[in-house]
């Protein structure tokens, strides 16, 4: 699955970076074309002219060169790369990607990165274990990022523990793997709606909910890296969608997410409504701000159209939905109750009572459930659950 592939390789300052010339060859035979991009610090572990020589390509690692001032322009490799893999990854260089510190080229190509980013860390296990390195690592998945877990052994300090690079081989594995199943929604259009509704009570206030849309937006990340042209439906949130895969309408109001999901529906092979929808809204919205006056205020709220049970009724053959429910009681029986009546072919339970889960989380813990059978999983980062969620679809589409 790497043929003619291509594959920026980062390579940062850590004892681990010899494995990088065992990685690039791997790659080369697999039928890839590798770019390798490294810190000034990684070229105090291998020498470049090692590196061109094994990609027959300059190495990357200046902004432009001092000899002539060419550009080394990272917005160019970002468009160019079908994945990019950071191995090894030092802990600095992993808290610099986490919190957008682009003070090298190689942190200056991730933050233009159009493709899958790969992460393979390699430190000594206190750093590993450290607070800020597991919280950038969480950063870095919440992006988006694919974390391929070190390996326990001995490590430079002579310690024993987790902070071992993966091993190249097994690297390779997960990027043939990921490129393996990357497009088995090729030539799919998925409906998929994300984050919360406002609905205004006057021109400065609202009722709204407290979703991030993180979840939303991992899910059209994921359906748009392996293949489908994504149409994402999104209320008001502050996260941004990079594959270019990924055609977003953003609205502000249930009516307006009605109409978008309604419209855009006909031509979906699929809907993921992941919206936290408001189901109530205010009837009679006030045209200036309203004063304080008296110890009260009485809104009359009256119900939002129902996307999920319209695009049910329109739903044909072929066709499938996956909806969301977020319960903090009698969970699994209002679930399977909301699947019933919105036509739904499997929806994705999860639960206010366990501690990660829900909204404004990085992490999510779900059952999906069919009307035949139920599957659960442990908690995980919002990425990873999107695969998960995507793999289920998938399945549908196969059987």
């Amino acid at each position: 699955m790497l043929q003619g592939k291509h594959i920026v390789l980062g390579i940062c300052g850590s004892i681990a970076a010899y494995k990088a010339c065992i990685l690039v060859r791997l790659l080369i035979k697999a039928g890839a074309e590798v770019q390798v991009v490294i810190t000034p610090a990684g070229k105090e572990f291998i020498a470049p002219v090692t590196l061109s020589t094994l990609t027959s390509k300059p190495v990357v690692s200046e902004f432009f060169s001092r000899r002539d001032g060419s550009w080394h322009s990272h917005v160019d490799l970002g468009r160019w790369a079908d994945a990019m893999i950071v191995a090894p990854a030092t802990a600095s260089t992993i808290g610099k990607m986490a919190n957008g510190i682009a003070d090298n080229m190689l942190v200056t190509t991730y933050l233009s990165m159009k493709a899958p980013v790969f992460v393979a860390p390699a430190m000594d296990l206190d750093m590993y274990a450290h607070p800020s390195t597991r919280a950038n690592l969480d950063k870095l998945r919440s992006y988006g990022n694919i974390i391929i877990e070190p390996a326990s052994g001995e490590l430079a300090s002579h310690l024993v523990g987790k902070g071992r690079m993966e091993e190249p081989e097994n690297i390779v594995q997960a990027l043939d793997a990921f490129f393996d199943k990357g497009q088995d929604l090729a030539g799919k259009r998925i409906l998929i709606t994300a984050g919360p509704t406002y609905e205004r009570i006057d021109p400065v206030r609202f009722i709204g909910n407290f979703s991030s849309g993180k979840m939303g937006l991992a899910l059209a990340e994921e359906c748009a890296a392996r293949g489908a042209q994504v149409e994402l439906v999104c209320g008001p949130v502050r996260l941004t969608a990079r594959h270019p895969a990924i055609r977003r309408t953003d609205v502000e109001s249930a009516a307006e997410m009605f109409e978008a999901a309604t419209r855009l529906f006909p031509d979906a092979d699929a809907a993921i409504l992941c919206a936290a929808v408001a189901d109530f809204t205010v009837e009679a919205t006030a045209a200036s701000k309203i004063k304080r006056r008296g110890h009260s205020l009485d809104l009359r709220l009256v119900p939002t159209r129902d996307i999920a049970a319209a695009l049910g009724e329109m739903k044909r053959p072929g066709q499938h939905i996956a909806g969301f429910a977020l319960e903090t009681d009698n969970e699994r029986s209002n679930a399977r109750d909301k699947l019933l009546r919105k036509n739904f072919d499997f929806i994705v339970l999860n639960s206010l009572n366990d501690p990660g889960a829900g909204f404004m989380h990085d992490t999510n813990k779900i059952n999906i459930i069919t009307r035949n059978e139920e599957k659960a999983f442990p908690l995980k980062p919002k990425t990873e659950v999107a695969r998960d969620i995507v793999d289920n679809l998938c399945e549908l589409f196969n059987s």
